[in-house]
């Protein structure tokens, strides 16, 4: 079968539409568990666009069609998407329903995926359409997976049992407190669809998804503590059943509906988010009888708070991958003066130096080598088309991390090659400078990520600059590199930070066309002493690895700036001296050597 060229891809959809008397589509880029990060089987927009990016949303109307993506992907999409296909819009200055409502003429229907979406955004696309006299349909089936002829099946990797001595707490103690939190919404049983929490709770891993160790399913756990694991059968067993014991039934992935339409059919008092849980499985509570109770998903929060166990696992995982990303960085700063380096090369090896110590499980996201402008994409991804050479004369950004039994990384580092400019030196610094700024800060319990972003920008907002993506995303312990449901950015956010919570600091600035750069760490909300009022909390940093000191300029830092690199570069040389390269340690020692003002 010939690969088709995007043009015939969204004829043939716009065929499928025609026949199901559709004069548009929407296109989200998720799947059926609300997830960021998707399986090949569910890269619809991928397929439909040639947009790879982690975000964005399509609408493909009969005789246009639109693609929508945040300031993060604003290079990347142009790069991607052909403009003669897609009107190329940006977020949140506009939207897919706004671009709807100026492109809809009275009498039009428009398709979506009840399993892609949330009742939220289908009561919104209902009410707006309406209002243009158009009207939102609710599709059997998807008709992008009806002519995508060489669409991948759903995965199904092994599972594999996640021992209690990694997770801190067994998956017996797990439900009960999480049918604890049930019973107290007035809920009998509960809907659990993210994937990351499925794998929390039941303490179990797998890989059907790219860098994330989770597996398809759903569960439904009761208020009693009892579940049932809604699985394909392929996944199952006798070490899995072993593992999850007597109190937690194992059904077919492909019986959950009708497992839902069951609870409807009791009577039950069903909890499920609305923010994840799609669509469809809310119509099925509804149109079959369930008392339904809307709340967040209770397994949510008690997974970001992470247990001693886990803080101290990721704590001695993110020593490890720190040793293995400073050998990189001593062996790109011998080789990437000679000129003969590519991004991929230098991917390739830091791949290799976090293989040496054998624990490494698998990298954590796909690793972002960007030389020059390809740094100046936020969320650029290396392809045999785009890998450049990199050569002296402008910076390298490598965002990376790896997925270990006992703990999930990212880091970046940026690092000149050659001798770069004043202008390139002054933005590094003035993104340090935000960095430290979060790092060291102090909040009274109950604040929230907004209200903690503007530390890392206003050394950049001070000169007029700032950065198109958020400041800081939760962490999973050997699970989801992006984890909800808290963040660090300007978007409203109601989750307060809460200790045993991780999350990046990761400021940055991008020149497009030019260079990027980004400094990140992960922290841990940490309580704080002090004799103030208020019960404080403040971050313990946990990701070691020299920061480049030939990009700061200590002149626009302050006593108290160089103070915290100089003493987190004494704790990256006593943590990492003893575990890199014997070629490595001259240069750390001279890596992390203090400066002065």
């Amino acid at each position: 079968m010939p690969i088709l060229k995007i043009e015939d891809r969204l004829e043939a959809l716009r065929e499928e539409m025609k026949k199901r008397n559709l004069d548009g589509f929407v296109v989200p880029l998720t799947d059926e568990h609300a997830s960021e990060y998707v399986a090949s089987y569910a890269q619809r927009l991928a397929w439909i666009t040639g947009f790879t990016g982690s975000a964005g949303f399509a609408v493909v109307m009969a005789d246009q069609a639109a693609i929508f993506v945040d300031g993060r992907y604003t290079i990347q999409v142009n790069k991607q998407v052909d403009p003669k296909l897609f009107e190329i819009c940006g977020v949140p200055g506009t939207s897919p329903l706004k671009w709807l409502g100026k492109n809809l003429t009275g009498g039009r229907k428009i398709g979506y995926d009840p399993f892609l979406h949330t009742i939220g955004w289908v009561k919104e696309a209902r009410t707006k359409l309406a209002i243009h006299d158009a009207e939102l349909v609710l599709t059997r089936g998807n008709p992008i997976d009806a002519v995508w002829d060489d669409q991948p099946g759903e995965p199904n990797t092994p599972v594999h049992p996640h021992d209690v001595k990694y997770a801190g707490l067994s998956h017996q103690d797990k439900r009960k407190q999480i049918a604890a939190a049930i019973r107290e919404t007035g809920a009998e049983v509960a809907i659990i669809t993210q994937l990351d929490s499925i794998a929390w709770l039941f303490n179990i891993r797998s890989n059907d998804v790219l860098h994330t160790p989770v597996s398809l399913a759903y569960t439904v756990l009761d208020a009693d503590g009892k579940a049932t694991l809604y699985i394909d059968d392929v996944k199952v067993n006798a070490a899995l059943k072993a593992h999850l014991g007597n109190e937690v039934g194992i059904a077919p992935k492909s019986d959950f509906l009708e497992g839902v339409k069951a609870l409807g059919k009791a009577g039950k008092k069903v909890l499920a988010d609305p923010n994840t849980a799609s669509s469809a499985i809310f119509d099925t509570l509804k149109e079959s009888g369930a008392r339904i109770i809307k709340a967040a998903d209770p397994c949510a929060l008690p997974k970001a708070r992470k247990n001693r166990v886990e803080l101290n696992g990721t704590r001695a995982t993110h020593i490890r991958d720190g040793a293995a990303v400073a050998n990189f960085l001593h062996w790109i700063s011998l080789e990437a003066p000679k000129g003969q380096l590519d991004e991929m090369t230098a991917r390739d090896k830091l791949l290799a130096f976090r293989k040496v110590n054998g624990d490494l499980l698998d990298l954590s996201f796909d690793t972002i080598s960007a030389f020059g402008p390809n740094g100046a994409i936020c969320h650029y991804k290396l392809t045999r088309e785009s890998n450049l050479p990199i050569k002296p004369g402008s910076l390298y950004l490598i965002d990376s991390g790896g997925q270990y039994l006992d703990g999930t990384t990212d880091i970046t580092r940026t690092v000149p090659i050659g001798e770069v400019g004043d202008e390139e030196k002054d933005r590094f610094t003035r993104v340090l400078k935000g960095h430290i700024a979060l790092a060291t800060a102090k909040f009274p319990k109950g604040t929230t990520g907004p209200e903690l972003d503007s530390f890392a920008r206003r050394p950049l907002w001070e000169v007029g600059l700032d950065y198109d993506h958020g400041t800081g995303h939760g962490v999973g312990c050997f699970l989801a590199v992006h984890e909800g449901p808290g963040r660090i950015a300007k978007v409203q956010n109601t989750i307060a930070l809460e200790p045993g919570m991780i999350y990046s600091n990761e400021p940055g600035y991008y020149k497009a066309g030019e260079y990027g750069i980004r400094i990140e760490n992960l922290i841990i909300v940490q309580e704080e002493k002090m004799n103030g009022e208020q019960d404080m909390l403040g971050f313990e940093t946990i990701t070691f690895c020299p920061i480049d000191k030939r990009l700061v300029k200590t002149g626009i830092m302050t006593g108290g700036e160089i103070k915290w690199l100089n003493d987190y570069h004494a704790e990256v040389w006593e943590k990492l001296n003893p575990l890199v390269s014997k070629e490595t340690r001259d240069w750390l020692k001279e890596a992390t050597a203090p400066i002065t003002g």
